[in-house]
């Protein structure tokens, strides 16, 4: 349950840190994704799309932190 403190009642910014909170969370994403069915194939698709550009990003860090 993701909870948000209304200081001083400013609900702007209590708005923007539950916005935040809640992309953190993948909650915006997983809603939009539930928006349309996705066939199988597409959803294979998309995962391995995915798992290749974390690859690619978790590699140039590392060569970002190592130096090679």
């Amino acid at each position: 349950m993701v909870q948000v403190v209304v200081r001083d009642n400013n609900v702007e910014q209590a708005l923007r840190v539950l916005k935040k909170k809640l992309q953190r969370e993948g909650v915006l994403r997983e809603i939009k994704l539930r928006r349309n069915f996705e066939k199988p194939s597409e959803k294979r698709v998309r995962e391995q799309a995915e798992s290749q550009r974390r690859a690619r990003k978790m590699e140039r860090k590392r060569v970002e932190r190592d130096g090679f």
